[in-house]
């Protein structure tokens, strides 16, 4: 209602069309809609309200209520109920029947009835098709639903598009798209073929009718695209097989009565829309299932790097900016690490990043194998992983992420983040890259091997390793200094300044220039976080953990044993008693290298038949009490795979063969190198210089003086994607060592000497002949 009664002294005046008035006599008068009940109290409403029936003009109210309530009451009364929405004003006295009935629909929807249906009388749209979709089928639907269809000749006139398409994929909606978006015009996208209906979102400009928009611009079909694509990683891998593009046809599958609902629902959709009525939903994706009539909202966001509809530049100049980090307080301490967010804010914050059909992230699920305490939760299929075809999604690395955490909830955030670092590790087009050699490229340029550190003898044979290895160990081309390659810069932390790594060593799915590949990427020191500032520290953990267990793992060093009882963790005390549960004895190592950050390796043995089926988890952290949980909670995240195991070498659920060999035949007596060092004292949290820091910014400002004072440097390259928000890093420190096999030397054969653990080097050939499997 614009007006006030008061004021309305020419319109009939009467209760909303949507709304059937009972009254009780002594209690209530009630208004009951589909959706509401509202009771009126007093006996001056009690009189009032059976007059507002839609006959009477104001002067007629104030008439036939003069006895009993004084004119100024009645006026006041008919504001308030103006004011709440329930008094609805007609210009030429009650509506007909079958008009009531429409007003009504649009106060239902919080619409003024009378304007929408003049808005939906004045609106009009054009049909069209892509695909095999029958345009015809919807036209009918559209005009037996009461709209305006104006044909293929007056299409620019139409105040929206209705687009039938045989999917939503099909190449053909890039120049519907490109059209409408020149010219400013909104259209629809509909499916109505299969056994799942699609409708929406609506892209384009919203109408300014009634009051104009300020929502910020929708996506595009090319967002929508983007999100869609990579929960077909099998039909996307076959069709550039075949060297074809687009979906491939489905066979027909339809029933008449579907189809029939999917048309006449997206004409309703499209109705509402014309009529003026708006809400976020309308940027959303929404599918009913015919099977279960089961409908559900997929959100569709605005990729703010779109190369249609945004700023391709935005990657380009992220990556360029120095990186500059900021004072973010510590929100949370517990277990999996300190934090900006708790993992809940976290989750609330990146959540609508989950969804089946258009999320980065499909689902978050449990691991059903072995006790709900392990809390070891997938994210499904990892998105980018179809750029690789088959292969890639039988690769660990890249076909499932996963978390892990003291509690449901850190493992859930955890695989969400792990799912959003591997997805923002893989390029996309729109990085800036440098197309040189390195020796053309002079300072600027960090060797490759100074990262991957081969030894040079590795490239000898290199193909007969590659093919009875995992992906984890391959070993790329030896590396060419005259080589034109393509390189990124990232940022030195420790030098204030951009340095240039090989860009297939950065990103995942990088091929490097002329098929030859001399760097390959890995996610050692990828991490993502609720800030830039934990993604960094994160990473920066990672790259130190993994250097410890290099150091330990692959020298067979003897570590001091962890004293589990001397943290007074009762989570601990939990987790040694599920694990003897299962008949598994739990301990753990000190693996705290020459960088003085706590490193420690938790690890689970059978007890109760001979093959051991020992698994080992990791954890750093400058706080040694959450070093032992995420050692610990790795220890049970990797346990689902081998909790069913049976004694006659059964019931493993691994494929790997390196992994399971290791199952079936490692034990504390072959590989002793597992066990705490004889003679040596248990290490417990106050054996570690914990400074108990607030900042996580002071956390970095620590570790840039651990990598200088190690002579090192410190980089970073910001991969946060604009669309996706949550922060990315990958950080590199050159020079300390990745888990796998990788022998060059330096650190791997030299810091176990300064630790005392060994009194010379370990000869090359020495060197442990089992790669790390995790």
């Amino acid at each position: 209602m614009t007006t006030s009664p008061s004021t309305a002294t020419g319109a009939y005046l009467g209760f909303r069309p949507h709304l059937r008035v009972e009254s009780v006599p002594g209690e209530a008068v009630y208004l009951i809609s589909e959706q509401r009940v509202t009771a009126l109290h007093g006996k001056q409403i009690a009189h009032l309200a059976p007059l507002l029936d839609g006959t009477r003009r104001l002067d007629s109210l104030l008439t036939d209520t003069a006895r009993e309530i004084p004119a100024g009451q009645t006026v006041r009364l008919l504001d308030r109920l103006a004011h709440a929405g329930l008094l609805a004003q007609h210009p030429a006295g009650p509506p007909a029947p079958e008009a009531a009935a429409e007003y009504a629909y649009w106060e239902e929807a919080g619409l003024d009835g009378v304007p929408a249906a003049r808005r939906l009388a004045a609106a009009s749209v054009h049909i069209t098709a892509v695909g095999t979709a029958d345009p015809g089928e919807l036209r009918s639907a559209a005009e037996a639903g009461g709209l305006r269809t104006v044909p293929a000749g007056r299409a620019a006139t139409a105040d929206l598009t209705l687009v039938l398409c045989d999917s939503y994929l099909n190449p053909g909606l890039r120049a519907v798209d490109a059209e409408h978006r020149a010219a400013g015009r909104p259209w629809l996208p509909v499916k109505a073929s299969g056994t799942e209906t699609w409708v929406g979102p609506f892209f384009g400009p919203p109408v300014a009718d009634p009051a104009p928009d300020t929502t910020p611009a929708g996506p595009c079909w090319y967002c929508l695209a983007e999100r869609l694509w990579p929960s077909r990683p099998v039909e996307a891998h076959v069709q550039r097989a075949l060297g074809r593009s687009g979906p491939l046809p489905r066979p027909t599958c339809a029933l008449p009565a579907n189809r029939l609902a999917s048309l006449h629902l997206a004409v309703l959709e499209a109705a509402k829309w014309l009529a003026g009525h708006r809400h976020p939903d309308q940027r959303s994706l929404w599918t009913l299932d015919g099977l279960t009539l089961t409908g559900s909202r997929h959100p569709v966001g605005r990729r703010p790097q779109c190369a249609q509809c945004g700023d391709p530049g935005l990657m380009r100049s992220q990556v360029l900016a120095p990186v500059v980090l900021s004072s973010r307080p510590k929100r949370d301490r517990d277990g999996g690490g300190h934090r900006a967010l708790t993992p809940q804010q976290t989750l609330d914050r990146y959540g609508h990043l989950i969804d089946p059909l258009t999320g980065l992230v499909k689902e978050i699920r449990r691991d059903p194998r072995g006790p709900a305490f392990l809390n070891s939760f997938h994210a499904g299929h990892n998105p980018a992983a179809g750029t690789e075809g088959l292969a890639g999604l039988r690769t660990g690395l890249r076909s499932t992420s996963s978390g892990k955490g003291t509690t449901a909830l850190q493992a859930r955030v955890g695989a969400l983040a792990e799912a959003v670092e591997r997805h923002c590790g893989h390029l996309q087009g729109d990085e800036p890259t440098v197309v040189g050699s390195y020796d053309a490229l002079g300072p600027d340029a960090v060797h490759p091997d100074d990262v991957q550190l081969f030894d040079p003898r590795q490239f000898h044979g290199r193909d007969r390793w590659n093919a009875t290895h995992s992906a984890f160990h391959h070993v790329p081309e030896p590396f060419d200094e005259d080589a034109e390659i393509e390189w990124t810069p990232v940022w030195s932390l420790t030098a204030g300044r951009h340095r240039l790594l090989p860009t297939s060593l950065l990103y995942y799915n990088s091929a490097g220039l002329a098929g030859r590949r001399f760097a390959t990427a890995g996610s050692n020191g990828t991490a993502a976080g609720a800030s830039l500032e934990d993604a960094v520290l994160q990473g920066f953990l990672e790259l130190v953990e993994r250097d410890a267990v290099a150091l330990w793992w692959y020298n067979r060093t003897r570590r001091p044993g962890v004293d589990l009882d001397s943290f007074e963790d009762p989570w601990t005390d939990e987790l040694r008693t599920v694990h003897r549960s299962l008949h598994r004895e739990v301990w753990a190592l000190d693996l705290t290298s020459d960088l003085g950050i706590p490193v420690v390796a938790a690890l689970s043995r059978r007890t109760d038949k001979p093959a051991e089926d020992i698994v080992l988890g990791f954890g750093a952290h400058f706080d040694p009490r959450v070093a032992l949980r995420r050692a610990l909670t790795e220890a049970n995240q990797l346990l689902p795979c081998v909790v069913d195991a049976r004694a006659d070498g059964t019931g493993y659920d691994l494929t790997a063969p390196g992994t399971l060999h290791w199952m079936r035949t490692a034990g504390i007596n072959n590989q002793p190198y597992l066990l705490p060092a004889p003679g040596k004292p248990a290490t417990g949290p106050r054996r570690y210089p914990y400074v108990a820091r607030t900042d996580l910014r002071d956390d970095i400002s620590a570790a840039e003086d651990i990598v200088r004072r190690a002579g090192l440097e410190l980089l970073v390259l910001n991969q946060t994607r604009p669309d996706v928000g949550l922060p990315v890093a990958r950080v590199l420190v050159p020079g300390l060592r990745p888990h796998w096999a990788r022998f060059a030397p330096g650190r791997l054969f030299d810091v176990p000497v300064q630790l005392g653990d060994l009194g010379t080097p370990t000869r090359y050939d020495d060197l442990n002949p089992i790669p790390l499997f995790l």
